[in-house]
């Protein structure tokens, strides 16, 4: 994105408006000196509002920017104690609270890294990833006890890190730490795959505004906005989210755990205008709202203006559901933990083609290459690959990811439409069937726009007679039966003959791990034991 475009858009969404002229140096100082991470964040948002709420707690209550800086300091100094150096490794697992954020800016300040450990893993999962990352030290909540005691490094609960950090009386003085660190902390994101173990991709430190500037053209912030972010930090999406909302000096309202009764609660509460979460919360909050914006939508939560989802596909038939019910403020943005973001759907391309990805912002391009290696025309069905500036540096254990151009492969397939990209699914995940290519995409957009249809998913089973069949397994909504048969029936005017499944399986849900993600494994190792 070409600089003044940058900057037009920032001063449109409040970014760069005037103010008062010294706490305006200090912010730019802050940005110019320690950059656009966590760090920087936090800094720039305190010299420029240090009174605001920075975040709001649960339990601990809030916390302004300039009491979350100073927190900040003291959680350097903790783990510079520890005897953590620039470029040392701090894995950190832990739900989403203030504690996180502060350990976050913390190891920013001091240059460290940081692993973001999944809740979701076992214990011997962690112990692996802490080795193979290279991770010095683990802090943990509570309640992780029991999944680090496999580990061969040092642990450290949140309690008692928290201990430590209050008994930093001057924290300054303390670390030596008010100048940038003689290299910047990188952060390490799990990806969330649904099969095989869990890589560690190293996050590029942003170089500009640029992608700031990107996805604020399309997901309209503004600054001093309250967010309530229930996506998990400890994912792309998450932790993207936080750096966005810091940037906008925007008040970050944190739960550890997701629960749609009270996640209704505060968004009316703290009068949020902006949630952040993966599409399956989306979903769950519907199950609370009953019919509440039917007839007046924005009822279920009248202050939300933005309501964002990442991780995971878009549920079919969910975003007409969703903006019934709370209006048009969805936005979803499609991405990974590689390629950061692709594309990015606002609420008139939801209503327009409530499956698609969205449109890539400025600064991104993105490509759909064929089996030959060239460009397929649009609509065609291609590989998907992926360009912008936040394109990661590669696995931890030294594996990439294939380039087309200077484009990352994404590992999924689609097609552009109308310039929108839709995805048609995995690279894995194509179904040959009877000598055709079959996208499992296809038919579950068309059995998850039937009535009384609340989830799906489609996945291929080997089969003597041809090669792979198709199977659904379909959730329905509380109350309905469906029928297997009427599934077919009411589905076969919808997709395509090779698309029509061979069974359908009614289940109660989809087991899906923290991001959202259907387990496909999962679930056809389900299917075969029944």
């Amino acid at each position: 994105m070409r600089l003044t475009r940058q900057l037009l858009v920032l001063t449109r969404r409040g970014v760069l408006t005037p103010g008062r002229p010294d706490r305006a140096m200090r912010q730019v100082a802050s940005i110019l000196a320690w950059g656009s991470g966590i760090a920087g964040e936090i800094r720039q948002a305190a010299a420029r509002s240090p009174d605001a709420i920075a975040v709001v707690d649960e339990e601990r209550g809030e916390m302004t920017y300039a009491a979350l800086l100073a927190s900040s300091e003291r959680a350097a100094h903790v783990l510079l104690t520890l005897g953590l150096t620039p470029g040392d490794r701090v894995g950190l697992l832990c739900r989403n609270h203030l504690g996180l954020v502060e350990l976050l800016g913390g190891a920013s300040t001091a240059g460290i890294d940081v692993v973001l450990l999944n809740t979701g893993l076992a214990a011997g999962q962690v112990a692996d990833v802490a080795g193979r990352e290279g991770i010095s030290v683990v802090v943990h909540d509570e309640e992780f006890h029991g999944l680090t005691r496999d580990l061969s490094v040092p642990r450290l609960s949140h309690q008692d890190f928290l201990g430590r950090m209050e008994a930093v009386l001057e924290p300054d003085a303390a670390t030596g730490r008010l100048h940038p660190p003689p290299r910047v902390g990188r952060v390490v994101v799990l990806t969330s795959g649904t099969t095989g173990p869990p890589k560690g991709a190293r996050r590029p430190h942003p170089r500009s505004l640029a992608g700031l500037a990107s996805v604020l053209e399309r997901i309209p912030m503004r600054p001093g906005e309250t967010v309530l972010l229930s996506a998990p930090v400890f994912h792309t999406w998450g932790f993207g989210a936080l750096q966005l909302a810091l940037a906008m000096r925007d008040t970050v309202v944190l739960q550890r755990r997701f629960d749609p009764p009270v996640a209704l609660a505060a968004l009316a509460e703290h009068r949020c205008q902006v949630l952040f979460a993966v599409p399956v919360m989306l979903q769950r909050l519907l199950g609370h709202v009953g019919d509440v914006g039917r007839d007046a939508p924005g009822d279920a939560a009248p202050f939300l203006r933005i309501a964002a989802v990442s991780g995971s596909s878009l549920p079919p038939g969910l975003a007409p559901r969703f903006m019934a019910a709370f209006g048009p403020v969805l936005y979803n943005l499609y991405g990974s933990t590689e390629v950061s973001w692709a594309a990015i759907a606002d609420p008139d391309d939801l209503l327009a083609a409530p499956s698609c990805s969205g449109r890539p912002p400025h600064g991104t391009r993105i490509a759909i290459v064929g089996d030959d290696g060239s460009e397929v025309p649009g609509g065609q069905v291609g590989r998907v690959f992926v360009g912008n500036e936040m394109l990661f540096s590669g696995y931890t254990d030294g594996e990439g990811r294939e380039r087309w151009r200077g484009l990352l492969d994404t590992g999924d397939l689609g097609h552009l439409e109308d310039g929108r990209l839709h995805l048609d699914g995995r690279e894995d995940d194509l179904v040959v069937s009877g000598g055709e290519n079959v996208y499992p995409a296809e038919l579950e957009a068309g059995i998850g726009g039937l009535p009384g249809v609340l989830d799906v998913a489609v996945f291929g089973l080997a089969d003597d007679e041809f090669g792979q069949r198709l199977v659904a397994c379909v959730v329905p909504h509380p109350g309905v039966s469906l029928a297997p048969g009427h599934v077919v029936e009411q589905v076969r005017p919808l997709v395509s003959r090779q698309a029509l499944p061979r069974e359908v399986r009614i289940v109660d849900e989809l087991p899906r791990n923290v991001t959202g993600k259907v387990l496909v494994d999962e679930l056809r190792k389900q299917f075969l034991a029944d």
